[in-house]
């Protein structure tokens, strides 16, 4: 290479990989990282008697990152969200439940 750069292959290892289910998160940062709760909510209590209903987050997954390395996932996750949108349309993002899109379930977008 002209610029003095080395090049490498990259072997992913998923030996050791979990996979967990995600409805939610929740995050915060320092002046150094980016730490995000990936968890499921859940129903503990309906809302009744005027009372609010009760959720339980419970955190399946904690990923802290350097702010290089976030940058690169917000990224990668727009170019994902902007393909998903345009073969399954515009993803709404209210609190309420979301419909299953029509097509093939994990299918990779592309």
């Amino acid at each position: 290479m002209s610029n003095g750069q080395q090049q490498f292959q990259v072997h992913v290892d998923q030996t050791k990989m979990n996979s967990t289910y995600a409805n939610t998160v929740q995050s915060w940062q320092t002046q150094d990282e980016v730490v995000i709760d990936f968890g499921f909510n859940m129903p503990v209590r309906p809302p009744q008697d005027g009372q609010p209903g009760q959720m339980q987050f419970g955190v399946g997954s904690r990923v802290i990152m350097n702010w290089t390395t976030a940058k690169r996932v917000l990224e990668r996750l727009a170019q994902h969200v902007q393909s998903y949108e345009q073969h399954f349309g515009e993803i709404k993002t209210n609190d309420q439940p979301q419909p299953p899109a029509d097509g093939p379930s994990g299918a990779p977008l592309q």
